[in-house]
């Protein structure tokens, strides 16, 4: 095949150090969700959604063929937090947790998990964030050590 074509859509989920609520004002919170969907953008990542809480975030996008998720990862909360802690100065001991997961999601699941991003803080009315990766990785069977999971 003379070209390489890829689709590889990929929910990410992370959540702030220790889950302090750092994104609780809601105007922050939507400037840390354009500023993340511009620099998946600018890494070739179709970016479809970002969206979360005061403690977390997920993004649905297409996975760059060109970029590892590794990569990606690490170049959005680098340039994310080092961001933010330009915009006031309340924001300077913010950081982001080591760890993320990343989930792989159908073609014909898109909208859905679009849907779930968009309608988080009515998701996390019922359920923890920490309930709701747990279910995730339950949900795509990858093996974790509790003690490890949150930092």
């Amino acid at each position: 095949m003379a070209q390489s074509l890829a689709r590889l859509w990929t929910h990410l989920i992370f959540g702030t150090k220790e889950r302090y609520p750092f994104l609780s004002e809601p105007a922050v919170r939507a400037d840390m969700h354009g500023y993340l969907a511009t620099v998946l953008r600018t890494h070739d990542c179709l970016t479809l959604e970002v969206g979360g809480c005061a403690d977390h975030v997920h993004a649905l996008f297409a996975l760059s063929r060109n970029h590892s998720i590794a990569l990606i990862v690490k170049e959005i909360k680098r340039t994310s937090s080092a961001w933010i802690k330009t915009v006031e100065r309340r924001y300077s001991k913010f950081h982001w947790q080591n760890g993320y997961g990343a989930f792989s999601v159908s073609q014909s699941h898109v909208n859905q998990v679009r849907n779930y991003i968009l309608h988080q803080e009515q998701h996390h009315r019922r359920k923890t964030f920490q309930d709701e990766f747990r279910a995730f990785l339950k949900r795509y069977e990858i093996e974790y050590d509790e003690r490890y999971l949150w930092d």
